[in-house]
């Protein structure tokens, strides 16, 4: 499939996404949106593992581009796009059956910000920010920013974000909880990459229960979650990675994860 917004490559079980408006800051438009969400599907289908990430060092994504023609500013515009573009592209991301990593390689502002955090795992270079930047334009976060924040960082912290538009570092995301962690300029390349090839090493199945099971439990009381587990792990312990686990274990060796 041909892309004309970001780039798409699948090797050794990883499959990145590389958003690809340099010029625009990798700003989102309604194609990118699109072809985000099926670029995604696609790699759920065919990868073990995704990863959503910017050309350049500059930015991720500055959030949306407010150039786009295809839309526009008004109240029914606004919410049309946030229906029925950024939707289907948030849930691709968070419905993906494999694990997503987002590397941030830049700033990441708006609803750049809040794709980011709809990652199962967030990677920052010391050099990127996230920015809720919605208040300085009057408008609240979106792009799930709403549901992300509090859930990630807390209440007070994603109300001061969002109050105050105040440029959140990499390193202030990683001591938050925001983010999973903020790494050295120098070595975001070569550790992202690294990170992605241990999930695409690692027992696909299992890691699409602990995505579902740790989701779930927002809207779970204790019984409910407690009966999740015990669905989802008998599902784990019916599969051929679990038995290579446990003989991987006895016989002392690394596993030989195949992903079912």
């Amino acid at each position: 499939m041909h892309y004309e917004t970001l780039t798409y490559d699948l090797a050794d079980g990883i499959a990145t996404v590389t958003l690809n408006r340099p010029e625009k800051m990798n700003a989102l438009n309604s194609q990118m949106r699109a072809e985000i969400a099926q670029a995604v599907d696609r790699a759920g289908k065919e990868a073990r593992v995704v990863v959503l990430t910017g050309t350049g060092d500059r930015a991720f994504c500055s959030g949306q581009d407010l150039g786009d023609g295809t839309g526009g500013l008004g109240a029914e515009n606004t919410e049309r796009t946030l229906r029925d573009e950024y939707a289907p592209m948030l849930r691709a991301i968070v419905n993906c059956p494999v694990p997503t990593i987002c590397a941030v390689n830049g700033v990441a502002a708006g609803a750049g910000a809040n794709l980011a955090l709809a990652a199962d795992v967030v990677i920052a270079a010391e050099r990127a920010y996230f920015l809720q930047a919605f208040a300085r334009i009057a408008l609240i976060p979106d792009a799930g920013g709403t549901y992300t924040l509090p859930r990630t960082m807390g209440m007070s912290k994603a109300m001061g974000a969002a109050l105050f538009a105040d440029r959140i570092s990499a390193r202030q995301a990683d001591d938050w909880g925001m983010i999973w962690e903020a790494v050295p300029d120098a070595d975001f390349d070569t550790h992202w990459k690294a990170r992605a090839a241990h999930l695409a090493n690692g027992p696909t199945k299992t890691y699409g229960a602990i995505k579902r099971v740790l989701r779930a439990s927002w809207a779970n009381d204790l019984e409910q979650q407690l009966e999740l587990e015990a669905s989802e792990q008998g599902q784990c312990a019916e599969s051929r990675d679990f038995v290579e686990g446990v003989v991987a274990f006895t016989e002392k060796r690394k596993a030989n994860f195949e992903g079912r």
